[in-house]
């Protein structure tokens, strides 16, 4: 027997069944917070936020498109969710993305302080994320981090698909080209 899809369960909270509402909790949650801590620079209240982000899908649940997709639609929320926070907030430094991801060669793998190297390489990435404008870091954060493919970025971020695709192309541009700014020695 297998398991009811979230459209489905989606449905029955719908049609009154709350309890059935926790059933997307308990399958989006930890998605919900990673993509909440990349999002929001991993400001402590991401929990809060993301908290938010369930009570509005739970009070808005009626006006889902069951012939759509569950998760855009809940990605969707909490993109407008992580929008208001980052507004109230001030800015922290973000998580870090793997190197490999962005610099598809080895970057000083033949050190012997690799430690050393790879916790510098993070500020670096850091500095160089922090700088990089909202609009290429989320789609970064959603295709490379949330694993989601262009059709579902293109209904979170209500963009066409070939834009998404731009965004994503400039963004991993932007990071190596600041990243060659800092480490003149990268190639």
């Amino acid at each position: 027997m297998s398991l009811p899809s979230d459209e489905e369960i989606a449905i029955l909270v719908q049609n009154g069944d709350a309890h059935a509402f926790g059933v997307l909790v308990e399958r989006f949650e930890s998605k919900m917070l990673r993509y909440a801590k990349k999002f929001l620079f991993g400001q402590e209240d991401a929990e809060d936020v993301v908290q938010e982000v369930f009570l509005k899908a739970y009070r808005n649940i009626r006006g889902f498109d069951s012939s759509r997709s569950f998760s855009a639609w809940l990605y969707r929320i909490a993109h407008n969710e992580f929008i208001n926070a980052i507004k109230k907030k001030s800015r922290r430094p973000l998580f870090f993305f793997d190197p490999d991801t962005f610099f598809p060669h080895p970057i000083a793998k033949e050190t012997a302080d690799q430690d050393i190297n790879d916790q510098e390489l993070k500020k670096i990435l850091d500095l160089c994320l922090e700088k990089i404008d909202l609009k290429y870091r989320e789609p970064l954060i959603l295709f490379y981090y949330e694993e989601l493919d262009y059709k579902e970025i293109s209904e979170i971020m209500r963009l066409p698909i070939a834009t998404v695709g731009v965004r994503l192309n400039r963004g991993k541009k932007m990071l190596r080209d600041m990243y060659k700014q800092l480490v003149p020695s990268y190639e």
